[in-house]
Protein backbone atom coordinates (compact mmCIF):
# COMPACT_ATOMS: atom_id res chain seq x y z
CA UNK A 1 0.00 0.00 0.00
CA UNK A 2 1.96 3.33 -1.18
CA UNK A 3 1.26 6.57 -0.56
CA UNK A 4 0.32 8.51 -3.20
CA UNK A 5 0.41 12.47 -4.32
CA UNK A 6 -3.26 12.54 -3.01
CA UNK A 7 -2.62 10.90 0.05
CA UNK A 8 0.34 13.43 1.09
CA UNK A 9 -1.65 16.69 0.23
CA UNK A 10 -4.41 15.56 2.74
CA UNK A 11 -1.88 14.41 5.62
CA UNK A 12 -0.44 18.08 5.10
CA UNK A 13 -3.59 19.49 5.24
CA UNK A 14 -4.65 17.61 8.55
CA UNK A 15 -1.12 18.69 10.25
CA UNK A 16 -1.70 21.90 9.26
CA UNK A 17 -5.54 22.06 10.56
CA UNK A 18 -4.07 20.44 13.70
CA UNK A 19 -0.93 21.80 14.36
CA UNK A 20 -1.66 25.45 13.08
CA UNK A 21 1.09 27.26 10.92
CA UNK A 22 3.51 28.28 14.07
CA UNK A 23 3.81 24.90 15.18
CA UNK A 24 4.02 22.99 11.88
CA UNK A 25 7.94 23.52 11.62
CA UNK A 26 9.14 23.47 14.79
CA UNK A 27 7.30 19.68 14.60
CA UNK A 28 9.35 19.27 11.26
CA UNK A 29 12.44 20.33 12.88
CA UNK A 30 11.98 17.91 15.81
CA UNK A 31 11.39 15.07 13.15
CA UNK A 32 14.32 16.41 11.46
CA UNK A 33 16.76 15.70 14.60
CA UNK A 34 14.86 12.81 16.16
CA UNK A 35 15.64 10.66 12.06
CA UNK A 36 19.17 12.21 12.56
CA UNK A 37 19.74 11.00 15.83
CA UNK A 38 18.30 7.45 14.61
CA UNK A 39 20.62 7.15 11.29
CA UNK A 40 23.87 8.52 13.90
CA UNK A 41 22.53 5.48 15.86
CA UNK A 42 22.09 2.90 13.51
CA UNK A 43 25.43 3.74 11.99
CA UNK A 44 27.25 3.48 15.20
CA UNK A 45 25.94 -0.29 16.15
CA UNK A 46 26.65 -1.00 12.21
CA UNK A 47 30.18 0.15 12.97
CA UNK A 48 30.50 -1.93 15.83
CA UNK A 49 29.28 -4.76 14.38
CA UNK A 50 32.00 -4.35 11.43
CA UNK A 51 34.77 -3.93 14.44
CA UNK A 52 33.50 -7.19 16.09
CA UNK A 53 33.62 -9.25 12.87
CA UNK A 54 37.24 -7.64 12.19
CA UNK A 55 38.69 -8.70 15.44
CA UNK A 56 37.44 -12.06 15.21
CA UNK A 57 38.79 -12.56 11.35
CA UNK A 58 42.38 -11.34 12.72
CA UNK A 59 41.84 -13.62 15.97
CA UNK A 60 40.62 -16.82 13.18
CA UNK A 61 43.94 -15.40 11.01
CA UNK A 62 46.68 -15.68 13.91
CA UNK A 63 45.33 -18.96 15.28
CA UNK A 64 45.86 -20.45 11.75
CA UNK A 65 49.11 -18.82 11.11
CA UNK A 66 49.86 -20.53 14.94
CA UNK A 67 49.29 -24.01 13.37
Amino acid sequence: MAVGPTSMIVIAVVALIIFGPKKLPQFGRAMGSTLKEFKNATKGLASDDDDDKNKKQKKIESQDAQS
